[in-house]
């Protein structure tokens, strides 16, 4: 008996997985909430999500993630890196090719008080 088992992975655990990895790059504050025009919430009820993943009519894997960044990031270096450990951690787990990781910067966040005494 010989049989093909496809495997269909939702697009909310597909953004749960690159959420998970763009939050391990040093340099990323938060997963930000999408910037949006106050006439989009105001339509849809809320702000855009944060990461969102679409998969293709050819299976391949599309990723935006909306970060925040450390105020003094190297943002050019951060982005990348969030670019490789989304692609690479999400076709590790799935076995589905990542065709594009885009990583839009939403904001720059201070350094919090706690972090200026640590120093």
């Amino acid at each position: 008996m010989s049989g093909t088992y496809g495997l269909k992975i939702n697009e909310e655990v597909l953004s749960k997985m690159a959420t998970l990895a763009a939050s391990e790059i040093e340099g990323v504050r938060c997963i930000s909430a999408k910037a949006t025009n106050i006439r989009g919430v105001v339509a849809r009820g809320g702000f855009g999500k944060s990461v969102k993943a679409k998969v293709g009519a050819n299976g391949e894997v599309t990723i935006n993630v909306f970060i925040s960044v450390q105020k003094n990031a190297k943002v050019k270096d951060i982005a990348q890196q969030v670019q490789a450990n989304v692609k690479e951690k999400v076709q590790n787990m799935t076995g589905s090719a990542v065709s594009h990781v885009n990583v839009h910067i939403a904001d720059v966040e201070p350094e919090t008080e706690e972090e200026e005494t640590a120093e």
